[in-house]
């Protein structure tokens, strides 16, 4: 995927008013089949699998023995015995490996199949529209985080209505495509073009995520942060069946409470902040660090996330970053997301 095809701003626009598609193939992929298919699932992630029903899906994160997040992905459940696991592409390797090596004393099978399943992600307001006149299924009956079979453009594929933008709109999975024979994907590509989807790259999935307050692996969690900190322990399912890796060490940094929280912030002041920037207090005591910013195109404010000591995690508390060396007033604000869901996102239509 490009950083860009005509602008990132412009993209980023396509997403919010309209539709665009990224192609996502990059993406980690991987078949899990067998009897104990759901016991290893709920033993390697910190969410409960047993809660899914048939043809649903679910966001959640893997943690290493120590609380650390390996990394966050979706799983999809086709039945208790075959379950879809997308992943974060910059961890295909270490997440496969850290699936296989745990997967030791469970009655599973792995397929990684990243490089035979291309991927593409159709977002925006109009992408149901868009996407219905490629296919004769009934997109209204795929709710938000549910996989369903389709053909689209002729072929048979899966989709879901998940993204990594805040929009409504739907992930393709298309079985069958390996990189050395991409025909299928690049068919139903064109033919989204075709229909005035824009095609997006790296720099406005990443700025459309952001405003969307949605979690960039690398940045904003990794081995070093723990669920509870990073905002995340509505993934963390203390009391489902069995144990989880992470269980223990997760269960003593809830108790024991965090040195630091995620929180968004807004600037008050002009600059765009940046990954790295250091955040101080009214007092110029430094008090946490930026993992994610930038100027947002929709709001036309420099926005942010990132850690700092709980005691400046609540919302209306102003801070200061230092960007080109100057501090720069900015306020900590509700950021899942930081646009108003009557405006924009997934909601907007939600009550019409």
């Amino acid at each position: 995927m490009p950083v860009w095809y005509t602008g990132i701003k412009e993209e980023h626009n396509a997403v919010r008013e309209s539709c665009g598609i990224f192609d996502t193939s990059h993406m980690g992929r991987t078949w899990i089949s067998g009897e104990e298919t759901e016991r290893f699932l709920n033993y390697i992630v910190t969410n409960d699998v047993t809660t899914l029903k048939p043809n649903e899906g679910m966001y959640t994160i893997m943690c290493r023995p120590t609380g650390g997040i390996v990394d966050d992905l979706i799983l999809y459940k086709f039945s208790s015995q075959k379950f879809l696991f997308v992943y974060n592409a910059s961890n295909r390797d270490k997440d496969f490996n850290w699936l296989k090596k745990n997967s030791k004393g469970f009655e599973v099978k792995l397929e990684n199949v990243s490089n035979k399943m291309a991927m593409i992600a159709v977002q925006g307001p109009n992408a149901e529209k868009i996407l219905s006149d490629l296919t004769e299924k009934n997109l209204d009956e795929v709710d938000r985080f549910q996989i369903a079979e389709a053909n689209v453009s002729g072929f048979d594929i899966y989709l879901a209505r998940t993204g990594y933008t805040g929009e409504n709109g739907f992930e393709l999975y298309i079985p069958d495509t390996p990189v050395e024979k991409p025909d299928k994907a690049v068919k139903i590509w064109d033919d989204l073009l075709e229909r005035s989807a824009a095609p997006c790259g790296l720099g406005s999935r990443d700025t459309l995520r952001l405003e969307a307050g949605l979690w960039l692996y690398g940045n904003d969690i990794d081995e070093s942060t723990n669920p509870i900190e990073a905002g995340l322990s509505w993934t963390v399912k203390l009391g489902k069946p069995g144990y989880f890796i992470g269980q223990r060490a997760i269960q003593e940094i809830k108790e024991e409470g965090v040195e630091r929280r995620l929180v968004g912030m807004k600037m008050e002041e002009r600059g765009i902040p940046r990954h790295g920037y250091s955040i101080f207090n009214e007092n110029e005591k430094e008090i946490g660090v930026v993992t994610s910013g930038g100027l947002s195109a929709t709001l036309g404010i420099g926005i942010a996330m990132g850690y700092v000591e709980p005691d400046y995690r609540k919302r209306g508390t102003k801070v200061y970053l230092k960007i080109h060396n100057k501090l720069r007033k900015g306020e900590v604000v509700k950021y899942r997301p930081f646009y108003d869901e009557s405006e924009y996102g997934f909601k907007r239509n939600k009550n019409e």
